[in-house]
């Protein structure tokens, strides 16, 4: 029997722990008695930086629960770097982790499934969404093209995959070794390699509260992503300069010919649009390579990813 750790990033999730726990201590429970983990398998909550009750909750969790463990973050780090943190956490304590978010959406059924897999020899699990009926149209709609768009810059995604996945110790060492702090686990973990597989995961509505996950993070993990694992952008900027310099060159012997004719227009219109037109993709291009100069400014400082407050085991 393995032992297993389930790792959740905590944000603000006073409303949902107390259930959460609940639904996996239950799953636990049944998974030991079925043989497939062993009693001193944990369920490790990370809390990133939360400003109400969550850690206190942990804590309470800790002391009446055998499964639950804490690791409190000395400040908020983000969903990817609570992630990671959690899972280089409970390696040390378990042969195998599952991460998924604290709000259950993913299918927990999956989790059996996964360490069955990972008994048959898989180091890397990853639950793939098949259905996401539960989620908000804009959610599923930003979802669904944000895959796309990494596919179509040259990011190597599994399709479908958040962060829902089982990872064996092995993995983890190996996933220890890459040092960035721009991190995008999405991209980091299919870069590893080994064996690996899926299993179908249908997400459903959140227990309570809402998603902590806003538009806005949603489109930064989105750029972080791209620019971290693909320079397509920055071809595509080039791609698009020889473009406008050939538009120039039309435009050129455009005017060379209405002076030569002597059809001279004012076009005050034309000019302005050409002014702003290429205006606003000097501009875009400045802040695309603007990104990646930042992607670099935050890499060659090296500082560490997180910082860890306490640990509760």
């Amino acid at each position: 029997m393995i032992r297993l750790a389930t790792v959740s990033p905590c944000y603000n999730e006073e409303e949902v722990l107390r259930n959460s726990v609940e639904k996996l201590s239950a799953l636990f429970k049944r998974m030991i008695s079925e043989g497939l983990i062993s009693k001193d398998s944990m369920i490790v909550l990370v809390n990133d930086g939360s400003r109400d009750r969550t850690w206190e909750i942990i804590r309470e969790l800790h002391a009446e629960n055998k499964f639950v463990r804490g690791i409190n973050m000395s400040h908020n780090v983000g969903h990817q770097n609570a992630i990671m943190a959690g899972m280089m956490t409970a390696r040390e304590w378990a042969d195998a982790v599952v991460t998924l978010d604290a709000d259950l959406q993913d299918d927990i059924e999956c989790i059996p499934k996964m360490v069955k897999d990972f008994e048959a020899g898989y180091d890397i699990v990853y639950g793939v969404k098949v259905s996401r009926e539960a989620d908000p149209f804009m959610k599923k709609f930003t979802a669904q093209a944000f895959y796309k768009l990494q596919d179509s810059m040259g990011v190597e995604t599994v399709y479908n995959h958040a962060d829902f996945r089982l990872m064996s110790r092995r993995a983890l060492d190996m996933l220890s070794t890459y040092k960035e702090r721009n991190l995008y686990l999405r991209g980091l973990i299919p870069m590893i390699g080994l064996n690996h597989t899926t299993v179908d995961d249908v997400i459903s509505e959140r227990l309570a509260g809402q998603s902590k996950y806003t538009l806005s993070k949603m489109l930064g993990l989105a750029l972080n992503g791209i620019t971290a694992f693909s320079v397509r952008p920055l071809y595509i900027i080039y791609n698009i300069g020889i473009l406008f310099l050939i538009i120039a060159l039309i435009i050129g012997i455009y005017v060379i010919y209405s002076l030569a004719i002597g059809h001279v227009v004012k076009g005050w219109a034309s000019l302005m649009i050409s002014v702003w037109l290429v205006g606003g993709f000097i501009l875009i291009s400045m802040g695309i390579m603007g990104t990646y100069i930042g992607q670099i400014y935050t890499e060659v400082k090296q500082r560490p990813r997180y910082h860890i407050a306490e640990i509760l085991e």
